[in-house]
């Protein structure tokens, strides 16, 4: 099993979310964070004044998949959030050794 990470930009949950339900997975965690990368935030003008917006809002997804279903996630979120853009965001894959449904006590991808 595998931990998909994916930073993308807000507007892009939809389509992502849409993405990795025609694939089957089955449920992601979402949370709503900040960040930069390479493009290290930009300038923007309010009421006259010039300030910097260092830390950009993003989105976080995780999702817990089967290794079977790893490269499979990968494209489907790569197609999904991809604007050609600066900032378009990361995907993370991390090992995850265990998974426990609480309710049955299921484990391992079964729980997934």
């Amino acid at each position: 099993m595998k931990l998909m990470v994916a930073i993308i930009k807000p507007f892009k949950l939809d389509e992502v979310r849409e993405a990795l339900s025609e694939i089957g997975v089955q449920g992601i965690t979402v949370t709503e964070v900040k960040g930069f990368g390479r493009q290290k935030g930009h300038t923007e003008l309010y009421r006259g004044a010039e300030y910097v917006v260092d830390f950009l809002p993003k989105v976080r997804l995780e999702a817990a998949v089967p290794d079977a279903m790893v490269e499979h996630v990968i494209e489907a979120v790569e197609l999904a959030a991809r604007t050609g853009k600066i900032g378009d965001g990361k995907i993370f894959v991390l090992p995850l050794e265990q998974a426990v449904r609480i309710r049955t006590g299921e484990t391992g991808d079964s729980a997934l």
